[in-house]
């Protein structure tokens, strides 16, 4: 009686934990979907469209074409894929690698045409007997670089032919984008030189020729500017970074007032106040330089009598706010808007290329701020964000 009351029991309570479980299986069946079927497609399309673009932001290279091709046939759905350029295959994933010669052939057509085609199986002969390839689809890219090349295993349908060329046309803005970065690189590099330029024929001349006035009557003096010398020109002339500390800028300003309150003695005063919190803040190289040398050429060294310049960095929370002051002889504001190079020409190259720099950094809310009058001095405002995605000192 006892065992067939404790069976029972259990023949109860396994059928009780098993209503338990159908329940449980049905009410998750029944909640939502963490992903719908369409949401997790575009997933997947974004993730790969992602890891193909970052090598292609190379430019159109065989190392750029070869991490990326894989992830191109993936997006085109294609049995296999290539990417050219305009006489060549620079990589090629999938079936029907040994069409090569083929595919380069038809793809420097079509980036010569500038148009896509579409190759049949007779435009695509093969001595192989099992061969997969039966037809191509030829997409020449933005700027008639080179080509994509989908091929199919059967006649290319139309979802090919459209996939094929939506993928080309974004492979193409993305070359583009890589252009774009290398052109503003270089664009960079041309408006430092064009900075070292404006420096080299007047400071060097005149830093030359103080250094020479005191090579007999204060010999020691003239070692120490000239040893001033030698590492402002190191650094003003250095072959790399794009960027620098608001530290070492100051360091270079130094050197430089060092050499110049050498020529003008007691006419020339400095006022400095730098907040210690802002000297690791990364900015533009020869941001702050060329304004302090406007100030002592444009300003001071036209006005008779003592002139001071003020060089301020202050913490302002996410940024630094540095303004550049001299009480020298100022300028009419009408003047330093006018696009008329030739009137103080030295000074707009200056103002112009730091501001364009500082606001291709950083954004158009980051430019200098310049105040001036006749006889009321200038003074040259800028804001340096203390963090920017990309900005990195070499230093």
């Amino acid at each position: 009686m006892g065992g067939n009351l404790a069976a029972g029991i259990a023949v109860v309570g396994l059928a009780a934990a098993l209503a338990v479980a159908v329940w449980a299986v049905i009410r998750l069946r029944s909640r939502r979907a963490i992903a719908t079927a369409a949401q997790r497609a575009t997933y997947d399309v974004l993730h790969i469209a992602a890891l193909a673009a970052e090598p292609l932001r190379n430019g159109l290279t065989d190392t750029a074409a070869g991490k990326a091709v894989r992830h191109l046939r993936t997006l085109t759905g294609a049995a296999g894929i290539a990417v050219t350029d305009a006489t060549k295959v620079l990589a090629f994933d999938g079936a029907g690698e040994h069409h090569r010669e083929q595919v380069a052939t038809a793809a420097a057509k079509a980036v010569i045409a500038g148009r896509s085609t579409v190759l049949g199986g007779d435009e695509l002969p093969c001595d192989l007997v099992d061969c997969p390839v039966r037809g191509a689809v030829v997409v020449p890219l933005a700027q008639r670089e080179g080509a994509l090349v989908a091929l199919s295993d059967g006649p290319p349908a139309p979802g090919l032919v459209q996939a094929t060329a939506e993928t080309a046309r974004w492979v193409g803005t993305q070359l583009a984008l890589a252009e774009l970065d290398t052109s503003r690189a270089r664009l960079a590099r041309a408006e430092v030189r064009a900075l070292r330029a404006q420096i080299s024929p007047h400071f060097i001349y005149n830093a030359l020729t103080a250094i020479a006035s005191f090579v007999r009557t204060d010999p020691e003096l003239a070692r120490e500017l000239i040893l001033e010398f030698a590492e402002f020109t190191r650094y003003s002339f250095r072959a790399h970074g794009e960027f620098t500390t608001l530290a070492e800028e100051l360091r270079s300003i130094d050197r430089y007032l060092t050499i110049e309150r050498a020529r003008f003695g007691e006419r020339l005063q400095v006022r400095l106040q730098i907040a210690p919190e802002v000297l690791p803040v990364t900015l533009p190289f020869l941001c702050l330089q060329p304004l302090v040398e406007n100030a002592v050429r444009h300003g001071l060294s036209r006005k008779p009598g003592m002139g001071t310049i003020s060089i301020v960095a202050r913490d302002a929370g996410a940024e630094c706010h540095i303004t550049v002051e001299d009480d020298g002889v100022g300028m009419d504001p009408a003047v330093l808007l006018s696009a008329d190079d030739t009137v103080d020409a030295g000074q707009h190259v200056g103002l112009r290329n730091v501001d364009e720099r500082l606001r291709s950094v950083f954004g158009d809310g980051f430019g200098v701020v310049v105040e001036t009058a006749p006889d009321a001095g200038t003074k040259v405002s800028m804001r340096v964000p203390k963090f920017h995605p990309g900005v990195r000192s070499s230093q």
